[in-house]
């Protein structure tokens, strides 16, 4: 167990952190690779690599080790326990289909936002999100319809460690300017933006709450700068989009 907290089993932390080591830049890593991606001697590696393999998570070439489908099941059980995942698609659905747009739930992770439920548009956009991607919290409307819901001292460390890069001229970088749209966002109950995590897109987002009014996730439809304009998004997209998370609220209490 840890020496730092003795409730903590090291050998479970180091094979997470190392399963997180594992992207899309890095999809297949030598004992080397995976020694060096997490800071771990190489027989520290090399066993925790060997101990997935043979759990099914992971194969290897005899070199390269890459995940299996098999660390599916852990998302999977997460999503499972999810008190809005059977009836929220629904809801999304007929909402997508209403305004030919995207339609997205996500929670918050630390500084990101993962999607965990995702109904894309019949046409086609200049992104592509799926279950299980992550996007930074502070340029996008979830996650700041998420952000906006955490306790103080959360939002504080949150700003003070958080680093705001700028990706694209719309975002917001500065932490004052964040936390005083944080608080607009408390006020009306959703968030908009507009170009700020990717030039062209505009999203509105709102709470999905749970019982006692906490905001379990949130709730968002993504559009094409040049096909919606903010004044339409404001006016026609925003109320069906707070009525439609309202219908998911209202069921999950219903399942307390």
């Amino acid at each position: 167990m840890s020496r730092e907290d003795p409730d903590v089993i090291d050998s479970v932390a180091k094979a997470f952190q190392l399963l997180q080591a594992f992207s899309a830049d890095r999809p297949a890593m030598t004992v080397s690779e995976a020694s060096a991606a997490t800071g771990f001697s190489r027989a520290t590696a090399r066993r925790i690599l060997l101990t997935l393999e043979r759990l099914g998570f992971a194969e290897t070439d005899d070199r390269r080790f890459r995940l299996t489908a098999g660390v599916l099941r852990l998302g999977y059980g997460y999503l499972a326990a999810l008190p809005f995942w059977e009836h929220a698609q629904p809801r999304m659905r007929a909402l997508a289909d209403e305004l030919r747009e995207s339609c997205s739930m996500a929670t918050l992770d630390g500084p990101e936002i993962v999607y965990v439920v995702r109904v894309p548009a019949s046409r086609s956009m200049t992104i592509t999100l799926n279950v299980g991607s992550r996007l930074p919290a502070y340029p996008t409307s979830m996650g700041r319809v998420l952000l906006a819901a955490l306790p103080e001292p959360e939002l504080k460390s949150y700003l003070d460690t958080t680093e705001l890069k700028r990706l694209t001229s719309a975002t917001i970088t500065d932490p004052a300017r964040l936390r005083a749209e944080l608080r607009r966002v408390a006020d009306r109950g959703f968030a908009v933006v507009d170009g700020e995590r990717e030039e062209g897109i505009r999203s509105a987002a709102a709470p999905v709450r749970g019982a006692g009014g906490r905001t379990l996730a949130a709730l968002n439809v993504s559009v094409n700068a040049a096909r919606v304009s903010l004044e339409e998004l404001h006016e026609r997209f925003v109320p069906r989009l707070l009525e439609t998370a309202r219908g998911i609220s209202s069921d999950i209490e219903r399942l307390h």
